[in-house]
């Protein structure tokens, strides 16, 4: 059984060792540019600072701040991390597809930059969504909650981690018209059957949009909504793909007798 199984091992070795060679190249590409990335992740925490300012007076003194000596060396380093992880996402893409790829057909080969250009913009398409709509909303919401009674100092270290979090959960939750499409390519599944899973889907929504988002409630709900959404489009989509058969009207012997 080992022997059967030896040159998959094999070749999983091989598609995550170029999988991670990428993620270290893009590590040194992006650690040259940490100041203008980080720039961009902090532009809206101190957007929602200024805002909530106007409204409470101890927020007009709230800051980003870091309580290590080495802070920012480390929060450089893990921006360049997050940041080498999305430049090598097209890389890592192609190795998911170059493992599986043996096992399908020649028509199902060819669907190797599909898959990449596909994966790719919907993640990005679900990252710019929680950046651009959910984290204004979330971090005045954060921020201005009692904000009347204490100064916001934001630690940079903790927010580096929150501000991944949304971005990584709403990019891999913007992958499942993706999925669905290529489930449905190779027949696993069809529109009927995601029609019916409907109800377990939306409990399914707000279990992985708990696991994914912070705890707080506004940007779990913020998740939610667009993943039932997405869920409905991939319905759409693999009702194009693969179409559940057409049941055949059912013909009783009364009717069988007459048309004898």
């Amino acid at each position: 059984m080992f022997d059967d199984l030896r040159p998959h091992l094999v070749e999983l070795r091989k598609r995550l060792g170029i999988s991670v060679a990428a993620v270290i190249v893009m590590f040194f590409v992006a650690f040259n540019f940490h100041e203008p990335i980080m720039t961009w992740m902090t532009a809206p925490l101190n957007d929602a600072l200024a805002e909530v300012a106007k409204v409470a007076p101890n927020a007009a003194h709230g800051m980003v701040t870091t309580t290590q000596v080495g802070g920012t060396f480390f929060v450089a380093m893990k921006v360049a991390f997050y940041a080498a992880i999305l430049g090598a996402l097209p890389i890592i893409l192609s190795q998911i597809w170059l493992f599986v790829a043996p096992g399908l057909y020649a028509n199902e080969k060819k669907m190797l930059y599909p898959f990449i250009f596909g994966g790719t913009t919907m993640f990005l398409i679900g990252a710019l969504f929680a950046y651009y709509v959910v984290t204004p909303f979330g971090f005045s919401f954060m921020i201005a909650f009692g904000a009347f009674e204490f100064v916001p100092l934001i630690n940079i270290e903790d927010y580096v981690d929150f501000f991944s979090k949304i971005m990584l959960g709403f990019g891999l939750a913007f992958e499942l018209p993706i999925i669905c499409y290529f489930l449905a390519l190779l027949g696993l599944i069809d529109d009927r059957m995601m029609i019916g899973f409907f109800r377990y889907a939306i409990v399914l929504i707000f279990i992985v949009a708990a696991i994914l988002t912070p705890p707080d409630v506004l940007t779990q709900i913020l998740m939610a909504i667009p993943l039932t959404l997405l869920y409905g489009a991939s319905i759409l989509v693999v009702r194009a793909v693969n179409p559940a058969p057409k049941e055949e009207p059912y013909i009783g012997e009364d009717e069988e007798e007459t048309i004898d």
